[in-house]
């Protein structure tokens, strides 16, 4: 089978032709139709320090991805042939404390498809079957291509009430930050005000709801608020850039009492005003993938109650044109790339 491989431990990727991978008892294999290029499948081709420290070639990539079931192994029979599905990504042990207390995204001995082991960067993938999804038959395949990255999303927007409140998002324009607003006016959120340095990236965030996008080297977020009738400071704050100076005027800007979700990876020499976070009373949570299996059904749910995630989807190409596709990716000018792999 055709499948794009990190095999030197260098910048780059590359297409091969490997074996298909084998199925044993517990195992699904799926015939990949259309896959989506994540941040991390982009730090893996650039070789940076977080890939050198966690990448060992060679390893077929790639996390987000759906196919249809082409086999089972000889112990599974929740999954069938020909079924259409899409995967959890992140492989839980199942008996840590943390997954027997239903907390499998921070299991202690996590394994990530396309990170540890091959990914769907390929024409067939070998996944254990209590990662394999069902999703309603009303979703398109190119939807459930990046039901990965809206769980981290959905993870982030749903992990504090929504209902009536001002909500920050810096980062707003990458996919998952844009996501994250759709999901915030679909869960009733007042005002959904985000910072973005992109221009292309900040027509998209509008795109998917945002009331509104601004560049924060032209307009201050208070200059923001005031123009939507807030006075006090945002009740819940989702930091999806991994920018210092991005967080810490979120810290600035909040309510007292005030809730934030920090997906963004920060740099080890960022510094906060702690502060404000002691005396605003502000709550942090870290955000990590998606929560096991309660995001799952949360998206599914909105997917088929109205929210409309299309617009983040920019550009689609052939899988033989990844070169095409990771260029675009390092540019910046898209949001959501998919790879036809049919």
């Amino acid at each position: 089978m055709k499948a794009l491989v990190k095999r030197k431990a260098e910048r780059g990727i590359w297409m091969e032709d490997v074996p298909i991978p084998e199925v044993r008892p517990n195992d699904v294999l799926l015939k990949i139709k259309k896959s989506a290029i994540c941040g991390t499948d982009l730090h893996i081709f650039k070789w940076d320090e977080w890939a050198q420290r966690t990448i060992k070639p060679p390893v077929i990539i790639g996390h987000e991805y759906m196919g249809t079931v082409v086999d089972v192994g000889s112990e599974v029979t929740r999954v069938k042939v020909g079924e259409r599905v899409t995967v959890e990504g992140h492989i839980s042990c199942g008996f840590c404390r943390n997954c027997r207390r239903g907390r499998q995204h921070i299991c202690d001995h996590t394994i990530g498809i396309g990170v540890h082991r091959d990914g769907g960067f390929a024409e067939y993938i070998s996944v254990p079957d209590k990662n394999v999804l069902h999703v309603d038959t009303t979703i398109p395949d190119e939807i459930m291509s990046i039901m990965d990255p809206l769980g981290n999303a959905t993870h982030t927007a749903l992990s504090f009430p929504l209902l009536g409140e001002d909500v920050l998002i810096t980062g707003i324009g990458g996919p998952i930050g844009s996501m994250a607003a759709a999901i915030c006016r679909f869960a009733g959120a007042r005002n959904v005000i985000g910072t973005e340095l992109s221009e292309y990236r900040r027509t998209i965030a509008e795109k998917m709801g945002a009331t509104r996008v601004i560049d924060p080297q032209k307009e201050s977020i208070r200059e923001a608020m005031a123009r939507h009738g807030m006075l006090s400071g945002f009740d819940i704050g989702l930091e999806c850039s991994g920018s210092p100076v991005a967080f810490n005027e979120m810290v600035n800007h909040m309510y007292n009492g005030g809730k934030i979700s920090l997906l963004g990876i920060l740099p080890e020499n960022t510094k906060i005003d702690w502060n404000k976070v002691i005396f605003k009373g502000l709550t942090l949570k870290g955000i990590y993938g998606r929560e096991m299996y309660e995001t799952w059904y949360h998206m599914e749910m909105m997917l088929t109650s109205g929210l409309n995630i299309s617009p983040v989807i920019t550009h689609r190409l052939p899988a033989d044109e990844f070169d095409k596709a990771f260029s675009i990716m390092e540019e910046g000018n898209c949001g959501k790339i998919i790879m036809d792999w049919e």
